[in-house]
């Protein structure tokens, strides 16, 4: 089975200048090109079918036999199966903890990696593939925007990767700081813009980069969820926990902290694979664009987005949610127009959504810790906080999973000022505070971006 893919704006008929790309292309293509050209989203044009039995016999397995399952059903008619054992095998050799917090509910703890958060599941993947994609001779330059996690996810991932620079733009006033030591020290072939304005910004001047006919020099790609490189891995969290977990067939509920929408992406692809997902609960912090879509059937965007604590969520208009219209029958564009509504009772069918506040993420962490002892930051308690909810409003018997999406040691002064807790940190980031290096300012303006970009970018290798 070859799968191919195509544009979620395909059917725009020339709206504000967009010629629609009615073709398709193959998953490299994708992979390289981050965004198609008509500044849509890539989609696979068939979702393959895993087996509940192929599943079940993950059980006790590391990690990446899931990881692999995965790959071979999307990757098997592009890669050798050699290609994808030694991709999955390099990309995950930390451990993937569930944690019981109380009876049929469990914490996720996707925050083992090198940069302590869950981007790096499908960063160091999605940057061994990339690898393996490059046209000899020429160079990658990959543009991120982040909120938070996924800058330095992305930049560990790919730094010294051969042929491939990576340039990250992150919103100057909305990071951590220890976030923001991250981003600025990775060094070498990646480099950290500290931009004026909202994480939003980051992500318009990114998407306009890409769709810049003066740019395609430069091969430009994405390591943002609006590229499929990223949301494929993110598919296997969803399977790992299931094989791990739950008995043969039964339903299980996932909770997914949603920013961009590209982990929650992960769990919808998962059910329509086969995996038996009762409910995908996908709380929001206060900026609550889609659950109010959810409730009233009308979408508005958050301009400009809210600075709440959960930072890598502070996002206004999520990217992909594009993908979920399209895959319920509807179109949105990047900048927010809706140009068909979605199927909304099927996507409530098998969506929930709240908004929770930033008082309400802080109750959630002090009062999980209380009663159960266990940590979580910021981002996993809008996905604990979400659930608790969706449970108090069903009779839902099923399993419960919350993903834990960040290490709670990089939100430290949160954590001490909540908790009077001193964590210590992780392995991966006990050197961060002796690292050395800094941003460059940027200006939220595309024509100042522009300008550096073609004053910093190289074209061949």
């Amino acid at each position: 089975m070859s799968i191919r893919y195509y544009s979620t704006n395909r059917y725009l008929n020339n709206f504000a200048g967009i010629i629609p790309f009615t073709g398709k292309v193959s998953f490299r293509e994708a992979l390289l090109t981050g965004q198609a050209p008509d500044e849509g989203l890539f989609m696979p044009d068939t979702i393959p079918l895993l087996s509940l039995k192929d599943i079940q016999k993950l059980k006790s397995k590391p990690y990446r036999e899931t990881a692999l399952l995965v790959a071979r059903a999307f990757l098997s008619d592009e890669f050798s199966d050699e290609i994808l054992k030694n991709v999955v095998a390099d990309s995950y050799s930390f451990s993937v903890p569930l944690e019981e917090v109380c009876p049929q509910a469990y914490i996720m703890r996707l925050d083992q990696g090198p940069t302590a958060s869950f981007k790096d599941f499908a960063a160091r993947m999605m940057a061994r593939l990339m690898s393996h994609c490059r046209p000899r001779g020429e160079r990658i330059n990959i543009l991120v925007a982040t909120s938070g996690d996924t800058g330095s996810a992305v930049g560990e991932a790919f730094k010294g990767v051969t042929g491939i620079d990576v340039t990250i733009l992150y919103p100057a006033e909305e990071v951590s700081l220890r976030q923001k030591k991250q981003l600025d020290t990775i060094g070498g072939n990646v480099h950290a813009l500290c931009v004026e304005g909202k994480f939003d910004d980051c992500q318009n001047l990114v998407k306009q980069a890409f769709a810049d006919p003066e740019l395609t020099e430069f091969n430009l790609s994405s390591a943002n969820s609006i590229n499929f490189g990223r949301i494929l891995p993110q598919i296997v969290y969803y399977i790992y926990a299931y094989a791990q977990l739950a008995a043969a067939e039964e339903q299980v509920v996932f909770s997914v902290p949603s920013g961009n929408f590209g982990n929650a992406l992960g769990c919808e692809y998962a059910r329509r694979m086969g995996l038996p997902v009762a409910k995908l609960v996908m709380p929001t912090n206060e900026n609550d664009e889609f659950p109010i879509f959810l409730e009233s059937g009308r979408y508005n965007k958050v301009s400009p987005s809210r600075a709440c604590i959960s930072n890598a969520m502070n996002v206004g208009h999520p990217s992909n949610l594009a993908r979920f219209f399209e895959l319920y029958g509807g179109t949105v564009d990047r900048a927010g127009n809706v140009h068909r509504y979605p199927n909304i009772e099927e996507m409530r069918r098998y969506i929930y959504s709240i908004s929770v506040s930033d008082e309400q993420t802080r109750k959630t962490i002090q009062s999980v810790y209380k009663r159960y002892h266990v940590v979580l930051e910021q981002h996993g308690a809008v996905g604990w906080a979400g659930l608790e909810d969706y449970l108090n409003k069903t009779s839902n018997k099923n399993i419960a999973i919350c993903l834990e999406t960040a290490h709670p040691a990089k939100f430290p002064e949160e954590i001490q000022r909540l908790l009077g807790l001193k964590l210590n940190l992780p392995e991966s980031l006990k050197d961060i505070d002796r690292r050395a290096g800094n941003a460059i300012s940027m200006t939220n303006n595309y024509y100042d971006f522009k300008k550096h970009l073609r004053e910093s970018l190289k074209i061949k290798e």
